[in-house]
């Protein structure tokens, strides 16, 4: 089927999100700093019987790439959490499997802490459950000061060799150079807003021994940002889950290698749901 691009109005704003396939919803929630794009590779090969749904979170990218967004002031995970029921509401779904990379899992927990009938499964892509540590909210503030200066440029120039693996910073230029694009993409406000909801975020730790959903943890093995021991941890935590670790990728894995993450993502939606 063809992937749509949809816009609706959640409390105000504008929010887009991508939609193909047909069947049992699955919400993909994006990494920062990047977009609902990121998960193209996925959108073009949905696995049969399922309906991917990627949205922008809040003030990503705006309603069009080349409008500013409204102002945002403060934002937490949970109000991208809400942002994202709010989504589900709209197009009447009751509860589906979500998927967050990063950034993108950190909003996943707190949708799970917000409303966890809502939430079929989980996939938990190169993120980790706990808060900022205070070096962490010191690396945030720094990168709050260089949103202020150099814009997502410069931020686009700090973050692009932790990005990616090793691996594809060597051999594969066109990868790391579509992550650049995406990043540019977006307004500095909608990366400022996001860098601040993750130094806010809670501990999401607690909520671990009580996951009865089917949980996929995956990871890129040469993510320098969020190290395999992390994933590995959260595996161990999470009753009954499975870890997939995807050799040669960094911290997109779903990007830099696209054909073995569907392959891992469709085996599980297979056999687990």
């Amino acid at each position: 089927m063809p992937l749509r691009e949809q816009h609706v109005t959640i409390d105000g704003r504008v929010l887009r999100y991508l939609d193909t396939g047909a069947g049992a919803p699955f919400l993909l929630v994006h990494a920062f700093p990047l977009s609902a794009d990121l998960w193209e590779p996925q959108l073009l090969a949905p696995p049969p019987g399922w309906r991917l749904i990627a949205p922008d979170l809040r003030g990503f990218r705006g309603p069009d790439a080349g409008r500013p967004v409204e102002p945002l002031g403060d934002v937490t995970v949970d109000d991208y959490a809400r942002d994202l029921l709010g989504l589900l509401d709209h197009l009447e779904i009751a509860a589906a499997v979500v998927g967050g990379l990063s950034m993108g899992g950190y909003v996943t927990f707190a949708l799970l802490r917000q409303a966890p009938r809502r939430v079929r499964g989980l996939v938990l892509a190169d993120t980790r459950p706990q808060a900022d540590s205070d070096e962490g909210r010191a690396k945030r503030r720094d990168m709050l000061a260089l949103i202020a200066r150099d814009g997502v440029e410069g931020v686009a120039e700090a973050m692009l060799p932790g990005l990616v693996g090793a691996t594809t910073l060597r051999d594969r230029p066109e990868v790391v150079a579509r992550v650049e694009r995406l990043i540019l993409a977006n307004h500095a406000d909608a990366v400022r807003a996001a860098v601040s909801a993750m130094m806010t975020r809670p501990d999401s730790t607690p909520l671990l021994a009580a996951i009865d959903r089917p949980t996929l943890v995956m990871a890129g093995q040469e993510d320098a940002i969020i190290p395999l021991d992390v994933a590995e941890a959260l595996h161990g935590a999470i009753p009954g889950s499975r870890l997939t670790v995807l050799p040669g990728a960094g911290h997109l894995p779903n990007l830099e290698h696209p054909e073995a993450f569907n392959a891992a993502l469709a085996r599980f939606l297979e056999e687990r749901l």
